[in-house]
């Protein structure tokens, strides 16, 4: 067991080359803005597959600055979500959890080079009212994402975000979305 998590720190260290020198967030300027557009999914796993497709979207404008996470290159972000529903499938009234949402964020970048990220990122926050599917007002979200700097000041990232009560609530199922954002660095 020891040694199974030995080679597993190890496989990780080796295999995070990011450098936070050279934020691939922001390269030389220090505020970013980013709007997502992200379309539901219907699944309670923490990394849903992308198979059942839901009548719910989501909107999300984040502001992020530049940081470190143990020495790899971060962005600390504040967000602001809103959850569009618009019909009712799979035994869900996707209407009824139309609520904005407001995270404080980190996202880390594990790999990157001149023009791609790759990284995850968690968040803690709250949604303005409690429902049936996420039974709190307290959040937790967790995201996967890949990112391209198509000009200096642009980027363009492709993402996987869930969001759930972390089993803080009477109700555990989640939100999760999988979208497409575009960041404007200054």
């Amino acid at each position: 067991m020891k040694k199974n998590a030995l080679c597993l720190l190890a496989l990780f260290v080796g295999a995070a080359p990011a450098v936070a020198g050279d934020n691939p967030f922001f390269g030389k300027y220090s505020n970013q803005i980013t709007f997502n557009f992200g379309q539901g999914v219907n699944s309670g796993f923490l990394i849903p597959p992308p198979t059942q497709w839901v009548p719910f979207s989501m909107l999300h404008l984040q502001y992020s600055r530049p940081n470190t996470f143990f020495t790899l290159p971060a962005r600390a972000s504040l967000n602001i979500f809103q959850t569009i529903g618009y019909a009712d499938k799979y035994g869900w009234d996707w209407a009824d959890y139309s609520i904005p949402m407001f995270l404080i964020s980190e996202d880390v970048s594990l790999y990157n080079t001149n023009k791609w990220y790759f990284g995850t990122g968690l968040g803690a926050g709250f949604q303005a009212k409690e429902n049936d599917r996420i039974g709190s007002k307290l959040i937790f979200g967790f995201k996967l994402f890949a990112g391209y700097k198509i000009a200096p000041q642009t980027n363009l990232e492709i993402f996987m975000q869930h969001f759930s009560n972390g089993n803080t609530g009477y109700a555990n199922n989640s939100y999760a979305f999988y979208g497409l954002g575009i960041g404007y660095n200054f």
